[in-house]
């Protein structure tokens, strides 16, 4: 069994808080697991709500899902101006899956700590897997690989290429575009390779935030967590969906560039 220690003091509590649970790589487990755990249980619930679903009087639940679904397939209707079988289920998995991460946030801050500790030997938990850059910046290259996979389907391999040597500066004759073609290239990898970066740490920094927030609440007194933990969960409520919402739509409008033409 492991031993267990209580936090000397306030900075051993926030580094405690701060500290994955790594494998001996250096692999998160407790970000890969939580995420997981998260993962299945969207495609459970969803998958609940679809076998339950009624052309009569809907249940509560049916109401909650067909009201995400509705949302997401607005913005996509809005923002994607090609045609994809795969934009739909994307989008939906990448705010209900992002949206739960983040609301992990909203448990208490000692708890899984605590159980892993104490019921599984676990030392260290962190529970918010997009407070994990390696995680964010995951979720983001994967984002990347579709950006790039979209852009060859709709142009074709060729046509992507000349792409990537021809835009965004366009030149008449050949000389021009040869030498124009070094210039094009570093901005369209400026750019593919911008779209990933600010998605991941735009998600990762608002969530590190929130989760440090939360550990120096759980430092005061207990009356003074609920004065100044209550406003703050509220508000952050308002953070963890719009971070999601935003991770969302910014893949729905890099996705729906990737199919035009400059």
């Amino acid at each position: 069994m492991t031993e267990h220690h209580a936090p000397a003091n306030a900075t051993e509590y926030i580094q405690h808080h701060l500290s994955f649970n790594q494998a001996a790589n250096g692999f998160h487990l407790d970000t890969f697991w939580v995420a997981l755990v998260l993962g299945f249980l969207f495609v459970g619930i969803f998958a609940f709500a679809a076998r339950k679903a009624t052309a009569g009087v809907p249940g509560p639940l049916q109401n909650f899902v067909e009201m995400i679904v509705e949302m997401v397939d607005s913005q996509i209707k809005d923002a994607f101006h090609g045609k994809s079988k795969v934009i739909g289920p994307l989008s939906l998995t990448i705010f209900c899956w992002v949206f739960l991460m983040n609301s992990m946030d909203f448990l208490p801050v000692d708890l899984l700590p605590w159980i892993g500790q104490h019921v599984f030997g676990i030392e260290k938990l962190r529970v918010v897997p997009t407070a994990d850059v390696n995680q964010t910046f995951a979720m983001s290259l994967a984002v990347m690989l579709l950006i790039i996979g979209f852009s060859i389907k709709a142009k074709g391999l060729v046509g992507w290429l000349k792409e990537l040597f021809t835009a965004p500066f366009h030149a008449e004759g050949l000389v021009m575009t040869v030498l124009l073609a070094p210039v094009n290239f570093a901005f369209q990898m400026v750019e593919l390779v911008a779209k990933p970066i600010s998605l991941a740490l735009r998600l990762f920094g608002n969530m590190y935030a929130g989760e440090l927030i939360f550990i120096l609440i759980a430092l005061l007194p207990f009356w003074a967590q609920w004065v100044l933990g209550t406003p703050w969960a509220i508000f952050h409520i308002l953070v963890v969906t719009l971070q999601a919402f935003v991770f969302m739509m910014l893949t729905i409008v890099y996705l729906s560039l990737a199919v035009e033409d400059h």
